[in-house]
């Protein structure tokens, strides 16, 4: 399967960006990231950045494409809150930050997702969402309760109040995760903070996705979406893949490549991973 990644993140009209995306490829398996810190509590993009990170480094432990795809995403949000707490514990004075959490899995020509808060999913075909992550949030509680209009929830005060949320509270958050979902040539999986998805509609972003390269659109859309909420744009993130082909290249290889590199990438890789796990416990190690 062959595929584009685009990914933008913006300021918007705030001192701190305290959005994160993050993307983990392998030639089985593609793990898209987007948490977004949650505002007015200290350090939303240490939370944030804890996630990115705490995913990243699970994965490499991950032998892909993975047997249970909903238990290991499952997996990766709860250790992920975890790691949040633990890294608010270890600030001065300690912390409680909360970040949302939104992942997608990419594998075997099928995506699976998983998410906590009100940052979305999305999955587009032929410019319309066909699945799409229900926000935990307060007024998205209100509206399937039948409460309040469409109308009144994208305006309502404590629309930004969500209900669940990794690190923050002490108890697991509650993950929502999909079953898996066939791919086709053309689809445009995206993940995005409520920044970006908030000032915008679902036909303006679809459109968009269907008749532009996957980088040019969301660029166009998040764009957009800073100048219509301006002068209270909150911070834009965006991370999407869009499918170009579903040729199976995992075992495709080049005539003229040289049996010698082999050794000397996976020494490269294995270096990496060191340095990885170093910085990733680099504060437990100067206590």
């Amino acid at each position: 399967m062959q595929y584009e990644i685009g990914r933008v993140s913006l300021l918007g009209n705030r001192k701190n960006n305290q959005d994160r995306l993050g993307v983990a490829e392998s030639h089985a398996g593609v793990v898209l990231i987007l948490g977004d810190g949650l505002g007015g509590k200290p350090g939303g993009e240490l939370a944030s950045e804890t996630l990115v990170r705490s995913v990243q480094h699970q994965l490499r432990h991950e032998i892909m494409p993975v047997d249970n795809p909903e238990k290991l995403l499952e997996k990766l949000i709860i250790n992920a809150h975890y790691a949040v707490r633990a890294m608010g514990q270890k600030q001065t004075p300690p912390i409680e930050p909360g970040s949302t959490a939104v992942l997608c899995l990419v594998q075997n020509k099928k995506a699976w997702w998983a998410h906590v808060g009100d940052s979305r999913f999305y999955l587009f075909r032929d410019g319309l969402p066909i699945y799409r992550t229900q926000d935990d949030s307060f007024v998205e509680h209100l509206y399937q309760k039948g409460e309040i209009s469409i109308e009144k929830r994208a305006g309502h005060p404590m629309r930004n109040y969500v209900t669940q949320c990794i690190g923050l509270m002490e108890n697991e958050p509650k993950v929502t995760v999909s079953k898996g979902v066939d791919l086709q040539v053309g689809d445009a999986l995206l993940l995005c903070s409520d920044g970006f998805w908030e000032p915008l509609d679902d036909a303006q972003i679809g459109a968009n996705l269907a008749e532009n390269r996957i980088k040019d659109a969301i660029t166009k859309l998040a764009a957009r979406a800073e100048q219509s909420s301006y002068p209270k744009s909150d911070n834009t993130t965006v991370v999407a893949m869009k499918i170009t082909s579903m040729q199976d290249t995992a075992n495709i290889k080049t005539e003229n490549k040289s049996t010698s590199k082999k050794p000397e990438s996976e020494l490269d890789g294995a270096i990496q991973e060191i340095q990885d796990a170093f910085n990733y416990y680099k504060d437990e190690m100067d206590e």
